[in-house]
């Protein structure tokens, strides 16, 4: 069953370059939804997996995020993780290992949710006892995404680069677990990516595919940002 004690860490360093004629001098995960911070809908769906622990992964104008959530939302406690110069997604990951306790991490991309129950994904990772997983998302057409290939057992074969398939098809929705010992051969202080190095590199030792058929967005772009105020609306019915 779920170990409440795993670690949330939330990669939230992004520059939001694309959202900038929408969104200025702000990080993206703080951009306002429906009156509110991007992050906090985040944070909420944490707290309903019944989980107690968050460290934030900054870097852009990470004052901000710090002054606005500080070290406690709700029942949550927050620390905080600084970039001083852009490390990657991965890069971001091993820069928090120090502060790191659970064995098993849960990390999520802080510029997309994901209508899932959290709590089931958990439950389903600690009873397969995979040492890598990630959730996915089934959208009609994956060209802006990316796919992800798996066999029948759920074990994924291949990632697809953004743009080289068209069509329905799985995609990373930007939700994971691993153990705490694989972030570790991810090198110290360099940028490193999470997509394409990292998860590319688990392959041959197994990393096993969630499918879900949950809403999924990201605000990564300006069309995307703008439809996030139905989005919310409609999950949060």
């Amino acid at each position: 069953m779920i170990n409440m004690d795993t670690d949330v860490l939330i990669l939230a360093g992004g520059l939001g370059t694309r959202l900038r004629s929408l969104v200025t001098d702000c990080p993206k995960v703080l951009a306002p939804v429906n009156g509110r911070p991007f992050l906090y809908f985040l944070l909420d769906q944490i707290l309903k997996a019944g989980l107690s622990r968050i460290i934030l992964c900054t870097g852009y104008k990470s004052e901000q995020i710090e002054a606005l959530v500080g070290t406690i939302y709700k029942e949550l406690s927050v620390t905080y993780s600084r970039e001083t110069k852009p490390l990657g997604t991965g890069g971001a990951l091993c820069n928090a290992l120090s502060l790191v306790t659970s064995p098993v991490v849960l990390v999520m991309n802080g510029d997309s949710y994901f209508d899932v129950d959290l709590k089931h994904y958990l439950n389903w990772f600690f009873e397969q006892k995979y040492d890598a997983s990630l959730l996915l998302s089934r959208v009609p057409d994956t060209r802006r995404y990316g796919r992800v290939v798996m066999d029948e057992s759920g074990r994924i074969i291949r990632f697809d680069e953004k743009g080289e398939k068209t069509g329905a098809g799985w995609i990373n929705a930007g939700v994971y677990l691993f153990h705490t010992s694989l972030l570790k051969s991810i090198p110290y202080g360099s940028f490193f990516s999470l997509e394409h190095t990292f998860l590319s590199g688990l392959i041959d030792k197994g990393v096993y595919g969630f499918c879900s058929d949950g809403k999924f967005i990201d605000i990564g772009t300006p069309n995307s940002y703008i439809g996030a105020v139905g989005f919310f609306s409609e999950v949060n019915k």
